[in-house]
């Protein structure tokens, strides 16, 4: 099992306020987590390298391969409780109360199941052979107003790609005083992988694509091939990806 990361600022703006950290956390053990910062100026920036900084910590100090399902879903929904706080005191402390905040989704990988949060729209997805087809399916489900839209049925999920209101969530840590982060267990087969990203290849990418550059490229260089692939689509955000194979 290996894990890769990498983030880019794109091709349009003028900072990254993406953050991504990814580590072996043992022989049969990865993590990532990845953050997409929103906020005027540099506090995107700050807040999404505050939520990596302390998820990331928190997950090497307390991870063990001895730990229970149970125990591993309270360590990241924890994390994020924690990084939403301090999130959010900074931003009441030094930004005079402003608003800033982050994406997050997290995952830690081991004994044959990938354990999983997210907050906002940074994605994980699943790709794996079903019958001798390549598969990519979406795990996590996004915190966002044109997700609530297609849930009523009011737009579709092409309507969403072009929609004037599609980069607005609708929860993010560092937001308000708490978060609640959705949680999800996924088993994993030898062959399989696990995808985290940012809107930035999400939004302005197609999943088939991402699926082919998952199964055509070698594993150590499908992040740099991902991000190759946001920017010749226009570079329009900060792209960050978290990849991991079983």
């Amino acid at each position: 099992m290996n894990v890769y990361s990498k983030t880019d600022i794109g091709l349009q703006r003028e900072e990254n306020q993406d953050t991504v950290w990814s580590e072996r956390l043992s022989d049969t053990a990865v993590a990532a987590v990845l953050c997409d910062g929103m906020g005027g100026e540099t506090s995107g920036g700050l807040a999404s390298q505050l939520a990596v900084d302390v998820i990331s910590r928190r997950i090497k100090e307390s991870f063990s391969e001895m730990m229970n399902r149970n125990s591993v879903r309270n360590l990241l929904i924890t994390a994020v409780s924690a990084a939403n706080s301090i999130v959010y005191e900074t931003a009441q402390r030094e930004l005079d109360h402003s608003v800033m905040g982050t994406t997050c989704v997290a995952a830690i990988v081991f004994g044959g199941c990938a354990y999983i949060v997210n907050v906002g729209d940074s994605r994980a997805y699943h790709l794996f052979s079903s019958d001798e087809d390549e598969c990519i399916r979406q795990v996590t489900r996004d915190h966002s107003h044109v997700r609530e839209l297609i849930d009523r049925g009011e737009i579709t999920e092409e309507q969403a790609k072009t929609h004037p209101k599609r980069n607005k969530i609708t929860r993010a840590i560092g937001a308000e005083s708490g978060v609640t982060p959705d949680y999800f267990e996924l088993e994993l087969n030898d062959g399989d992988m696990l995808l985290l990203c940012s809107d930035g290849l999400s939004a302005y990418g197609d999943d088939m694509d991402i699926l082919d550059i998952c199964f055509e490229v070698k594993p150590e260089d499908v992040t740099e091939a991902l991000i190759r692939y946001a920017n010749n689509n226009g570079g329009h955000d900060n792209v960050s990806v978290a990849f991991v194979t079983v």
